[in-house]
Order: structure tokens, then sequence, then C-alpha cells
């Protein structure tokens, strides 16, 4: 019997507030015009690619200052409803009951609740009492490929069991008035909430299955991404050119994963990306040896949704799928550690 885990149903949703990338650059005037470099940087909000975003908070929430408890309100009834709908599409697409996936695998980073969001919709979704729950925080925007290679392990230890994943991210929440820093404006230009979630199984096979998994994880680069906490909220960290460190060493660090992974690199018939902005998607490319403009559904999804931070590389797997998969794909993602995290999914048409 084949055991590997296999993609069973993969959902996506987001919030109900959009905003175009010309609202949000007014709004960052208004919150972040004293800055002194801010109509420099302010072009930033052109040049990542991004057309559309979505919160969880109207455009005017977002224009007064927030601490924590606010945040975390807005982080609790934003997440739930976020996690509900993502979740009970994704086990729709399963034909499955909520009753009938025995675990959750919940990423997220941007928000913190305890009890965690699975726990708090548990009864709203009809998960069972004995339903295992494995909440995940901190990878930041690995946490999608991560938390899939995650639920994929937990699935294949246990086959014939469900398994739902849900990356979600509000990563608008973290909006600051008090930090005049680049960092922040370029926090500001690109990110935006949403979900993703997939349900797995081993054992029954499947069309799309995970066929290996592989990390690696940069000594001495703390400083590349991540949060700082003060009493206000989440401060984001951005302390070197996150696209050159992509060009640079991407290359060889997927090399290295597929190499433990025993798959000859030649065989990747689609690599599918977290694509962080723009310029991160044109340093992908060119640090994969891919063709300019290859990295198409990437484009589409940062143009429509922004960076999302965790799900948004499965919103690519989304449409990858939607457009028929290659017999073999290999998601990446980069984020806070400084980690690289890689999936080979193989697909029988």
């Amino acid at each position: 019997m084949n055991h590997t885990a296999a993609l069973v149903s993969l959902a996506t949703s987001v919030p109900p507030h959009q905003f175009h990338q010309k609202q949000i650059l007014e709004a960052a005037w208004a919150v972040l015009g004293r800055y002194e470099q801010f109509e420099t940087l302010s072009s930033l909000f052109s040049n990542t690619g991004i057309r559309n975003r979505y919160g969880v908070k109207p455009i005017e929430w977002y224009l007064e200052p927030r601490g924590w408890p606010e945040r975390t309100e807005a982080f609790l009834q934003g997440g739930e409803s976020l996690f509900i709908d993502v979740a009970r599409k994704a086990i729709a697409g399963a034909d499955l009951d909520a009753s009938e996936i025995d675990t959750v695998v919940t990423v997220c980073s941007t928000g913190i609740a305890t009890p965690t969001l699975e726990a708090r919709v548990a009864g709203k979704m009809g998960f069972r009492s004995d339903v295992s729950r494995v909440p995940v925080f901190g990878l930041g925007c690995a946490g999608g490929v991560s938390g899939l290679s995650i639920a994929a392990r937990l699935a294949q230890s246990r086959p014939g069991t469900n398994v739902l994943m849900v990356a979600l991210e509000l990563c608008t929440l973290a909006v600051r008035h008090d930090e005049l820093t680049k960092a922040n404006i370029v926090a500001a230009s690109l990110f935006g909430d949403g979900a993703a979630a997939i349900v797995l199984r081993a054992g029954d096979g499947g069309a799309t299955q995970v066929e290996a998994t592989g990390e690696k994880l940069w000594p001495d680069t703390l400083d590349i991404m991540g949060w700082s906490v003060d009493p206000e909220g989440f401060g984001v960290i951005f302390q070197r050119t996150i696209p050159d460190f992509v060009r640079d060493n991407m290359g060889p660090a997927v090399a290295e994963i597929v190499a433990r992974m025993k798959l000859p690199i030649g065989e990747i018939d689609r690599f599918i990306c977290h694509p962080g902005g723009s310029k991160v998607i044109t340093a992908l490319e060119r640090a994969l040896s891919l063709g300019q403009g290859t990295l198409d559904h990437e484009r589409d999804v940062i143009a429509d949704y922004g960076n999302m931070s965790a799900p948004t590389v499965l919103f690519v797997l989304e449409r990858a799928r939607a457009r028929g998969l290659p017999p073999r794909s290999l998601l990446t993602a980069l984020g806070p550690g400084f980690t690289a995290s890689c999936v080979a999914l193989r697909h029988a048409a």
C-alpha cells in the first residue's frame, strides 16, 4: 500500500475588505508621511507589482494607532472567521465532514492566541473532541511550505487519517504608526491578509502526492526577517536586502535540498515559489536559472493579493493545479530563520 501523503483538496480565502494599492499609498502617506524619506520610498508602492490586497478591517481602522489589545481583538475576530471559511471550503472539497478530520495543523505568525485558533473554532466547525491539534508559530513566509511538510509527515505516520492544514496570516494588523523606518514602509507596500487550507491523507493514493520535503537554515541570519515585540505590538525586521540574498543563495540551497531528496534537479518540471514581491520573483528566476517571466502564477498572485506571508505560495499552487500540474513540482519558500523550505510534489494526470 502507498503510504505517501496525498493532497485531497486545496482552498483559499481572503477577508472581506479589498484595498487597491493606490488607496494603501494614500493611507500610508497619512500614517507615515512625516518620515523624511517617505516621498523617496513611496515609489515602492508602484514597483511591487501589486494591484489589490485584502484586510480584516476597513482601511479607516488602520489610520488610527492601535495597541496590543485592539490588535489582538481584531486578530481573534478576523482570524476565526477566515479560518472557518477556508477550512470549510477545503473539507467540502475533500467530500468530508469536519467530524472526519483527525488532525488540524494551524500555521500563523501574525497574531497570538491561547487557546489557538483551531480550538476557538472547534465547536462552530464541528471537530471531534479527540481531534489532534498542532499549532505552529514563527515560520513567517516559509509557513505555507513548512506547514505542508509537517502536515504531510503527520498524515504519513497514520495512514487513512485526514489531516487539515490551515495557513492563515493577518499581516495588516502589524501596521505601525510609531516606527518611521524603511522596513516599516516596505512592509506597508507589500503585505495583505489571507488563508489557505489543504486536506491530506495517506494510504489510498491520490493524484498529487508529497514526494519529499527538505529545509535549509543559514547560520548568522537572524537579522534578515522577523518580528520585534514591544508594548504596541509586532515590529517588522528587514535588515538585509532580501532579493540580493535570494539571487546569491537560493540556487545552491535548492540544489542541496533536492540532492538530499535524491531527486535529479533536471526532473523538476515546475517551480512553485512564494512570491515575496516583484524583485524577489525576478531574483528567484535568476537563482533557479529560469527564463524571465517563468514564474507567471507567482506574479499574478502577488498582483491580486499582495504578500500574505505563509498562505501565499498555496494560492500559487491553487492556480498551478487549476492549469494542470506537471509530473513533478517543487514548492519553495523563504522565511525567518533565515530558512528555505521545499516540498516536492508528484502528480499523476
